[in-house]
């Protein structure tokens, strides 16, 4: 009897956790490295960020997802590299060897060359990414209560969110819902709906992956939240007291001390230790694209390297209408069900065959009974689209347990147009212009005792 088949899975995200749990019946080892000690629903986190949902309401340790899948391990770490020769993905901790590999980085914010923009504006990809907006969110109303120049008290008031996306329509509603529902009545100095909620997009357009009428229903949503929605606005330069716009070639500047970015992401930094570990760059090898995205075969797999599968956000593949696929939780999912199904057909003999994304449909939400979602040929809108994106995000959630907290706590929500959740956590900012703190003095050597 030979050894039995290693399979090792970098990176718990959807795709990769998908690949895992289609993988209980075969006759294979399943090592699931990740760097988190749980899979994060992403989708959700917009909801952290502002208050309806808690991160462990989102979160599954994935321990937890797999622990009566006894071909499957957890391990705690983090990739550093990859020795594809040798077979083994490199750790801190050591190598890790394998039969098959499996690589679901995912990806993280995107400044655009401007690097320095994160600490200013902070992105949503991570729990504590949700968390430090919840704060920056909250205390943005609290610094305004406090404020006696009225040019301060607007700055606070005013919250810029750059992209206008799905995670950027989605956030701006949260935070429409915030002012103009959750804090009516638990402030004494200001209004909380003359917050101006602004959200900047370069392109003529949000949501432009949707059909018409679709975004400018978004658009008519966002409004009777309070947000204006500005299209065609590049922003050009932020700093902690502002950001400054291009539009058409008027720069224009806007004071505000909170901003946020939902604009653009990158493939993980894997993806650029992979390709070199692939071997020289030839006709048909390994290579990237411009947003770190491993272009891989039909089947999924690195060219020249059949045992090596790349999923979900980090893999660039073009779908039935010639575009590449989108980074969204359904191509991650599909593509890590294939590659289980890939691995088992050939442990029999078989081949992997091409993957085939089959797309259901997309949506977004903008508040309460406020969405747009697109299924087949339907295009919803409203309180039917609302409904439709309820349950599929219900039903995506991993843990049983994990829908019957959320179920409960949007019920609650719904009933009561409160967010339980609006904590504020961790070290808040500095105030903008604020000096730093002094040091704090050395602490006085303990006596010894007598």
């Amino acid at each position: 009897m030979g050894a039995i088949h290693r399979v090792v899975i970098v990176g718990g995200g959807f795709g990769g956790l998908q690949a895992a749990r289609a993988l209980k019946r075969a006759p294979v080892e399943v090592t699931l490295l990740d760097r988190r000690n749980f899979h994060l629903f992403q989708p959700l986190l917009y909801q952290v960020a502002t208050g309806a949902l808690s991160p462990a309401n989102i979160a599954s340790p994935l321990r937890a997802v797999l622990k009566r899948q006894r071909n499957a391990t957890v391990v705690l770490g983090e990739a550093t590299g990859f020795d594809l020769a040798g077979r083994r993905v490199l750790t801190r901790e050591g190598a890790i060897p394998y039969d098959t590999l499996i690589v679901a980085a995912g990806t993280r914010h995107h400044y655009f060359g401007h690097d320095d923009w994160e600490a200013l504006a902070p992105g949503l990809k991570t729990v504590e990414d949700a968390t430090t907006i919840r704060r920056r969110v909250l205390i943005a109303f609290e610094e305004a209560e406090r404020a006696t120049d009225a040019a301060d008290r607007a700055a606070w008031l005013t919250i810029v969110i750059v992209g206008g996306g799905p995670t950027g329509v989605e956030l701006a509603g949260a935070i429409g819902e915030l002012a103009h529902w959750t804090f009516r009545g638990n402030f004494r100095r200001i209004d909380p709906t003359q917050a101006r909620i602004l959200l900047v997009e370069g392109s003529d357009a949000i949501l432009t992956m949707y059909p018409d009428p679709l975004p400018q229903r978004a658009i008519e949503s966002l409004a009777r939240l309070g947000v204006t929605v500005l299209t065609g606005a590049r922003l050009v330069g932020l700093d902690a007291e502002g950001v400054v716009l291009d539009r058409g070639g008027t720069r224009e500047r806007i004071a505000a001390h909170t901003t946020l970015w939902a604009a653009g992401v990158v493939a993980s930094p894997l993806g650029r230790a992979l390709v070199p570990a692939a071997g020289p760059a030839a006709p048909g090898a390994a290579s990237l694209d411009r947003a770190g995205r491993v272009l891989v075969q039909p089947d999924l797999t690195l060219p020249g390297h059949p045992e090596v599968f790349v999923i979900g956000d980090l893999a660039l593949l073009n779908g039935a209408d010639g575009q590449p696929l989108p980074g969204v939780a359904p191509v991650a999912i599909q593509e890590g069900r294939h590659v289980a199904r890939a691995i088992v057909r050939r442990l029999a003999g078989g081949s992997s065959g091409a993957f085939v994304y089959h797309d259901h449909g997309s949506m977004a939400t903008i508040g309460r009974a406020a969405a747009v979602a697109v299924i087949g040929r339907l295009k919803l809108t409203g309180y039917l689209a609302w409904l439709a994106w309820l349950f599929v995000h219900l039903m995506n959630l991993v843990q049983f347990e994990s829908r019957v907290l959320v179920l409960a706590q949007w019920a609650w929500n719904y009933v009561t147009r409160n967010r339980s959740a609006r904590l504020i956590t961790g070290e808040p900012p500095a105030p903008p212009g604020a000096a730093p703190p002094a040091p704090e003095p050395p602490a006085a050597p303990i006596p010894p005792a007598r």
